[in-house]
C-alpha cells in the first residue's frame, strides 16, 4: 500500500488531481469556522451540546443535519447549511425525470441532456437555499434562550441581520456548489460527496476524544468513567465488523449472464460473446435511510410539541394526554415504536427508489437493440418480468441490510449505555456515505494507475477492485 501511495505521486497528472482535491477541502474547512455574524456563539455551542446528548426531535434533527452541514453545529457559519440545498434539488430533479415526460426524454439524450438538467439544478438549489436560511434564521431568532446577539434583536440591527444572515447562508451553499463543481472538473471524485465525507470525518476526533475520556482503564470503579477495556475492545469490533459488511453488501452484484445473438456474414461469423449483466445488491444506496431518517424527524417533533400543550403539567390528565405521552416516549430514539416505523420506512423507500431508478422494460428493449438476451429466457417482457422478479428479491436482501446499518448504532447506545455521539459511527448514513465514497475515490484512484502500467492498491498483479457476486 506504501508503494502505491508513492506511485500515486509518480504520475503527474494524478499527483495534480490528488493535490487539488485536497486544496479544495482545506479550503471547505477553513471556511467552515468563519462565523455567522450576530449569532451568539457560545450560547450556540451550548444548546448544540445539549442537543447532541438529548434523545428529542431537536437532538435527533441537530445529529441528522450535520451530516451535510460539514460539522457537530457547535457554532453557526456561513456554511451552516452545507451541501443540503444541492442535494434536495438533485433528488427533485431525479424523482422528476422519471415522471416528468421532457426530462425524461432530456436524460435519455446524454451528456448534452445531463448539462441541461445539472444546470437547472443549481438553479434549483438558490431559491432552496433562501427557504432553509430563513427557517434556520427564525429558529435561532425564536428559540429560548435566543442564539441572536442582544444587539440585533430588534430595530433596524434585526433586518440588517436576517439581510446580512441570509445573504451569507445562501452565498456559503452556492460557494460549496462551485467547490464541488471544481473538484469535479480538476480534481478526483464526486466533489459533493468528497464535501460531506470530510465533514463526516473530522467529527471522528472528538468522538475519539470523548471515548478516551469516558474510558476506564485502571479496572477500578468510577462514575466518571462508565466505559470499561471490554466495551471498548467490543466497539472497536463492531466498527471494523460493520464497515467490512458495508464494504461488501456495497460492492455486492448479482451478475446476470448475457448471450449475444450470432451474426454470420460471408463466411465469418460474428457475436457469440457471453458477457454479465451485474445488478447491485443495494441498489438505492444510501438515499433509502435518509428518506426514512428525514420522515422519522416529524413524529417526534409532533407529538413531542403536543405533549407540551395537552400535558403541561407533567402529568397527563385523561386519555388523550396518556395517549400522546406514550408516543412521544416511544418515538424517542432507541424506543421500540420508532424502530419499528424505521425499518419499515426503509423498506418502503428501498422499494419505492429501486422502482424510480430501475427500469426492467427499458433495459429489455436495449438487450434486444444490443441482439443480446438472457439464456433461457424470450426478449421483450419476459425477460423485464425475470429482471424486475429479480430486483424485488435482491431489494429485500438490500433493505434488510441497510435496516441492520440503521439500527446498530442505537442499539449499542442504549444497550451499552455509551453516548450516541460515539455509536453514531457503527452504522447510519454518515458510515454508508464514507464507505461509497471512500470506495468510489479507491476506484478512480486504481483506474489511473492500471492506465499507467502501476500496481493498485490489491498489488502488481493487476487485479481490479471489483462488485462481489452473490
Amino acid at each position: 500500500m506504501i508503494k502505491t501511495f508513492i506511485n500515486i505521486f509518480k504520475v503527474p497528472e494524478l499527483r495534480n488531481k490528488v493535490l487539488f482535491t485536497f486544496f479544495m477541502l482545506a479550503i471547505y474547512r477553513i471556511g467552515y469556522h468563519v462565523p455567522l455574524p450576530g449569532v451568539d456563539q457560545d450560547a450556540f455551542a451550548r444548546m448544540a451540546e445539549q442537543a447532541s446528548q438529548d434523545n428529542s426531535a431537536a437532538g435527533r434533527l441537530a445529529s441528522y443535519v450535520s451530516i451535510f452541514s460539514g460539522g457537530n453545529l457547535s457554532q453557526s457559519t456561513v456554511f451552516g447549511l452545507g451541501v443540503m440545498p444541492y442535494i434536495s434539488a438533485s433528488i427533485i430533479f431525479q424523482l422528476l425525470s422519471t415522471v416528468v415526460p421532457s426530462l425524461e426524454k432530456l436524460k435519455k439524450e446524454g451528456q448534452t441532456g445531463q448539462r441541461k438538467i445539472q444546470e437547472w439544478t443549481r438553479y434549483a438549489t438558490v431559491p432552496l437555499a433562501l427557504v432553509q436560511a430563513i427557517f434556520w434564521l427564525s429558529y435561532m431568532h425564536n428559540t429560548s434562550p435566543s442564539l441572536v446577539q442582544s444587539t440585533f434583536a430588534d430595530g433596524w440591527h434585526s433586518t440588517a441581520f436576517w439581510f446580512v444572515g441570509v445573504a451569507s447562508l445562501t452565498a456559503g451553499c452556492v460557494f460549496l456548489m462551485w467547490l464541488g463543481e471544481q473538484i469535479d472538473e480538476y480534481g478526483l471524485g464526486n466533489g459533493v460527496s468528497l464535501i460531506i465525507l470530510a465533514g463526516i470525518v473530522c467529527r471522528m476526533p472528538a468522538a475519539i476524544s470523548e471515548l478516551v475520556a469516558l474510558s476506564n482503564f485502571s479496572g477500578t470503579a468510577d462514575a466518571s468513567k462508565p466505559i470499561g477495556v471490554g466495551q471498548v475492545l467490543f466497539l472497536l469490533g463492531s466498527f471494523i465488523a460493520v464497515v467490512a459488511g458495508s464494504i461488501l453488501v456495497t460492492q455486492a452484484q448479482r451478475r446476470i449472464p448475457i448471450q449475444q445473438a450470432k451474426h454470420t456474414r460471408g463466411r465469418k461469423v460474428y457475436g457469440g460473446q457471453k458477457q454479465y449483466l451485474p445488478l447491485r445488491v443495494n441498489h438505492g444506496g444510501v438515499m433509502p435511510i435518509i428518506f426514512a431518517q428525514s420522515l422519522m424527524l416529524f413524529p417526534g417533533v409532533l407529538f413531542g410539541w403536543l405533549n407540551g400543550v395537552v400535558n403541561t403539567g407533567g402529568a397527563a390528565s385523561n386519555w388523550i394526554g396518556s395517549l400522546i405521552a406514550f408516543l412521544n416516549n416511544e418515538f424517542g430514539r432507541g424506543a421500540f415504536v420508532y424502530i419499528l416505523t424505521e425499518v419499515v420506512m426503509i423498506y418502503f423507500f428501498a422499494y419505492f427508489w429501486t422502482t424510480v431508478q430501475f427500469q426492467p422494460k427499458e433495459m429489455a428493449n436495449q438487450l434486444r437493440d444490443y441482439g443480446s438476451f438472457i439464456p433461457g429466457l424470450r426478449p421483450g417482457k419476459r425477460t423485464a418480468d425475470y429482471l424486475e422478479r429479480l430486483m424485488m428479491r435482491m431489494t429485500f436482501v438490500g433493505a434488510a441490510f441497510l435496516c441492520v446499518i440503521a439500527v446498530v448504532p442505537t442499539a449499542i447506545s442504549a444497550w451499552m449505555n455509551i453516548p450516541y455521539t460515539i455509536t453514531a459511527f457503527l452504522g447510519g448514513t454518515g458510515l454508508l456515505i464514507v464507505v461509497s465514497v471512500a470506495l468510489d475515490m479507491v476506484q478512480r484512484i486504481e483506474a489511473n494507475l492500471m492506465m499507467r502500467n502501476y500496481g493498485g492498491f490489491l498489488g502488481d498483479g493487476g487485479k481490479r477492485i471489483k462488485g462481489r457476486q452473490s
